[in-house]
C-alpha cells in the first residue's frame, strides 16, 4: 500500500501554545531534510494573513536551519520553482482554501509526481490534511468550494490534524472521535489517523514513524480506535490493519 522512495513529515500543527512560532516541530524540520535546502513552500492555506507575510513568518522562524525559502506567490513560473526545489513545505490554515488554490495554480499534479518522485514534503495542518487522498477529514470551515475534496493522495489514508478526544463541558455537539465515527459509518473501507498537538507522522518509504511524545489514535469501521506510540510498528497498524 506505499509508494517508495517517498519522505513525508506530516504535523498536527505549526505552534504550541506559548512557543514561538514553528518552534516545537524545529528539530524535527531539521533531522528530516539537514541544512542548505531549497524549501518550496505554499502559503495558500493563510486567510487572515497576506502570502508575503505568511512566507516571511515560515522564513524566520526556519532561518537558523539554513534553508533557503521561496514562495509559491513570489515566482512568476511557480512550476519552475517547484522543480528547482530541495524540498516542499505545505503550510496550515484553511483546508479549502489551500486545495482551492492548489487546483487554481495547476500545482496538485506536480507536486504530487515531485514527491512521489522523492522530493520531500513538509505539511502541518492543512498541509498535512492534503497529503491524504481526499480532505474530507478536515477540522476546517468550507469557506471556499474546490473543483474536488480530492488531494494529494501521498499516503493511502486520511488525517486528522489537532486531533482530541477531549469532550468539552457544556457543549453537546459530537466530539472528534464522533465525527470520525461519522465519516467511517459512510465510509468503511477508509483509515484515518488522529494526531494530536505537537505530533507528526514521518514517512519515509516504507517506513513510518511518530514525531513527539503523545500517541496517535488510528480508526477503522467497526474495530475500537486504537492509539499507538513512538515505539509501535506504525507501518502495520496503520498499513497492515
Amino acid at each position: 500500500m506505499y509508494l517508495c522512495p517517498m519522505r513525508l513529515l506530516l504535523l498536527s500543527n505549526s505552534t504550541n501554545p506559548g512557543e514561538p512560532y514553528l518552534s516545537w516541530p524545529r528539530t524535527h524540520i531539521h533531522d528530516f531534510l539537514g541544512s542548505g535546502a531549497r524549501l518550496f513552500f505554499i502559503p495558500y492555506a493563510g486567510v487572515r494573513m497576506t502570502h508575503d507575510a505568511y512566507a516571511a513568518a515560515v522564513r524566520e522562524a526556519l532561518a537558523p536551519l539554513g534553508l533557503t525559502l521561496v514562495g509559491a506567490h513570489e515566482s512568476a513560473d511557480p512550476g519552475a520553482e517547484l522543480a528547482r526545489a530541495d524540498a516542499v513545505a505545505v503550510g496550515g490554515g484553511n483546508t479549502f482554501q489551500l486545495l482551492a488554490r492548489l487546483y487554481a495554480e495547476g500545482l496538485l499534479d506536480p507536486i504530487r509526481k515531485r514527491v512521489r518522485a522523492g522530493l520531500p514534503y513538509v505539511g502541518w495542518s492543512a498541509g498535512s490534511n492534503v497529503a491524504s487522498p481526499t480532505i474530507r477529514t478536515t477540522n476546517d470551515m468550507p469557506i471556499v468550494e474546490p473543483p474536488s475534496f480530492g488531494a494529494l493522495g501521498l499516503v493511502p489514508f486520511q488525517i486528522n490534524p489537532h486531533y482530541t478526544d477531549a469532550k468539552l463541558p457544556n457543549h453537546g455537539g459530537e466530539t472528534r472521535p464522533e465525527r470520525i465515527a461519522e465519516f467511517l459509518e459512510i465510509n468503511r473501507t477508509e483509515r484515518v489517523v488522529g494526531l494530536r498537538e505537537g505530533t507528526g507522522l514521518r514517512v519515509d518509504g516504507k517506513r513510518l514513524s511518530l514525531v513527539g511524545t503523545a500517541p496517535l489514535t488510528f480508526f477503522r469501521h467497526g474495530v475500537s480506535p486504537r492509539e499507538a506510540g513512538p515505539d509501535d510498528d506504525l507501518a502495520a497498524i496503520i498499513l497492515g490493519a
